[in-house]
């Protein structure tokens, strides 16, 4: 399917339904959509970005993964409350990127497209792009420093993991790209290659535990996430925000994705999504099965052993080495901002 073809489902999909709900306020697109052109193919392990706002405070869950019209959808519900202003929009690292350029579906009152008027106008101002890549990297200090030892497995895992991979979106706000969640390392190996710290990179993937994994061994943990997911995916019944990530509609993005990536040659870039959704099928198990969940314990601590995080000793002097990684990761930050040719100096 073409992306334009994608996206013009999308908005078919908001006209008619999302703009029911109550308190909508408009929607937008978000997330890699923005970086195709209506001509160009949606990749089979991709999906169009909806964000629907709404004036409650507390938005309804989020739908998640779902098809219409042949497009694979994510629908998120966002309060109108997180985008009252420009400055608060422009210090959002997950939000001021989708207000860079016209990516307005649906405003009722035109209150999205004035704001996305002014993000669009300081977006690449050095002050803010200095803001956002800040946030991100207090986000990782957060989050490792709050890494819970008596937490459940797959949840301590999960915290450490995303955690690790915002490192790459330090450097993917600083060069104004798009912090992508399933392709950030791949991403964040463009951004550093093109600015010659490979080096850089090097660190980032050992970081994360993978630097030294070859392609079979990636591919045998995707063989093993395969028929954990599929367990998942049958299994899930209580509601979890990602839900609808381990199911059969968004198997093509996690196993195929994957797969995909490994046999382009970046098996090391397919690490961080079949590590994180492998934890979220561990998630699902334990509340809906968990002895099926126990028979494949197994494969998942072998993923934990592989990257050197199996036990919180481990995981947590890992989760020290990411802290004292922080001022180079923010001087090579700082590197990308002052070489970029679009960043204003404001």
């Amino acid at each position: 399917m073409k992306a334009g073809a994608a996206k013009a489902a999308a908005v078919r999909w908001v006209a008619g339904q999302a703009s029911r709900i109550e308190g909508f306020r408009g929607a937008y697109f978000s997330g890699s959509i923005l970086g195709l052109s209506d001509e160009d193919e949606l990749p089979a392990a991709s999906d169009v970005d909806v964000v629907v706002v709404t004036e409650q405070a507390e938005p309804p869950v989020k739908l998640g993964k779902f098809l219409f019209e042949g497009a694979l959808i994510e629908g998120t519900y966002l309060s109108a409350g997180q985008l009252s202003s420009a400055e608060q929009v422009l210090g959002s690292y997950h939000l001021a990127g989708s207000f860079r350029r016209d990516t307005i579906i649906s405003d009722p009152s035109g209150e999205l497209r004035r704001l996305q008027q002014e993000v669009a106008a300081h977006f690449a101002e050095r002050t803010w792009v200095s803001r956002r890549c800040g946030e991100a990297r207090g986000r990782i200090e957060s989050w490792l420093q709050g890494l819970d030892p008596s937490a459940p497995p797959h949840d301590r895992f999960t915290s450490w993991l995303f955690a690790t991979g915002v490192t790459t979106h330090v450097l993917l706000v600083a060069a104004l790209r798009n912090p992508t969640v399933r392709l950030r390392y791949l991403a964040a190996r463009d951004v550093l290659t093109a600015c010659g710290r490979e080096d850089i990179y090097g660190r980032l993937l050992e970081l994360l535990g993978c630097a030294g994994w070859s392609p079979e061994r990636t591919r045998r943990h995707l063989r093993e996430l395969a028929r954990t997911f599929d367990a998942a995916a049958a299994a899930g019944r209580t509601p979890f925000f990602f839900s609808s990530d381990i199911s059969p509609v968004s198997r093509p993005i996690a196993i195929d994705g994957s797969e995909e990536l490994i046999r382009s040659g970046n098996h090391r870039e397919a690490v961080f999504w079949i590590a994180a959704t492998f934890a979220r099928c561990r998630k699902i198990l334990a509340a809906d099965a968990p002895e099926l969940g126990e028979r494949l314990t197994p494969a998942f601590h072998a993923l934990t052993e592989d990257l050197g995080v199996a036990d919180w000793s481990a995981m947590s002097r890992r989760a020290e080495e990411v802290l004292g990684f922080l001022p180079v990761l923010w001087d090579t930050a700082e590197a990308i901002m002052t070489a970029h040719p679009d960043i204003v100096e404001k």
